[in-house]
């Protein structure tokens, strides 16, 4: 399997999963263009893409979600909830229904080769979900906006071989940063996003010896830095032994290939 970081970070979020057989991207936070340019980058093409999975309703993962459906007759997977909150609210613009792909959290899905699961997370969203993807021999999962983790995610998130893992920010950074009191209390909230101190515990709860690639993903740009959020999993992996490769998402490009 291969995973590309297309974009990842509060300005959008979209990444490409992939398979000898299958390509599915995870949401589409940015406009179809710059989508488009990513998969580019890496030698892909949208053309080849089979499914988008959404993990959520916000903007910075559907923004270019309508363009890519209409353009390329892609089906899209999503919650109820998600799912209701883009169709009332008209978040992408005007798309034949039989393109949504209705999902129920918990769910597991095949597409070819790829096995899909679902699990719920407690973000402030309508349904959110995040996603595991296997091949069979590979499996790798996108966990951000993930708000708190229970021992249900932690079961969830064993046996992978890669992780997009949420360090979105560093607390006391937060805390004496710009944001207004309000916007603070939502992102250290249950609802919220992981600091790069709650994502260092969930890695060292869901280590084993068959993860290999650690990607930190959904960085702030206000109240983190990359190098702040590399080190901070680093030194978390060096204290629990794990020997797995770590990398940093790029905010607003796409990343290498990055095979497992």
């Amino acid at each position: 399997m291969k995973i590309v970081t297309i974009a990842s970070g509060s300005s959008g979020n979209c990444v490409y999963i992939g398979s000898e057989k299958r390509n599915i991207l995870i949401d589409a936070g940015i406009p179809m263009r710059r989508i488009e340019a990513g998969l580019a980058e890496a030698g892909l093409s949208a053309n080849d893409l089979d499914a988008v999975f959404i993990t959520h309703e916000h903007s910075d993962h559907i923004s270019g979600l309508g363009s890519l459906m209409r353009k390329y007759e892609l089906p899209a997977y999503m919650t109820e909830g998600t799912h209701r909150a883009i169709t009332e609210k008209k978040l992408i613009g005007k798309v034949e229904e039989d393109f949504f792909r209705i999902i129920s959290p918990e769910f597991s899905y095949s597409l070819g080769d790829l096995d899909v699961e679902c699990f719920s997370v407690s973000h402030d969203a309508a349904q959110p979900v995040m996603y595991k993807i296997s091949d069979g021999s590979s499996t790798a999962a996108v966990v951000t906006d993930l708000g708190e983790y229970d021992r249900g995610i932690v079961e969830r998130l064993t046996g992978l071989d890669a992780v997009l893992l949420e360090t979105n920010h560093d607390i006391r950074m937060l805390q004496t940063g710009p944001y207004p009191y309000y916007l603070k209390q939502r992102i250290m909230g249950s609802r919220g996003h992981l600091s790069n101190e709650a994502a260092a515990e969930l890695l060292g709860e869901i280590y084993s010896d068959r993860l290999k690639k650690v990607i930190l993903g959904h960085i702030s740009k206000t109240n983190n830095y990359e190098e702040l959020a590399y080190e901070t999993i680093r030194v978390e992996s060096k204290f629990i032994g794990c020997g797995a490769d770590i990398s940093v998402a790029p905010r607003d490009r796409a990343s290498g290939v990055i095979e497992f």
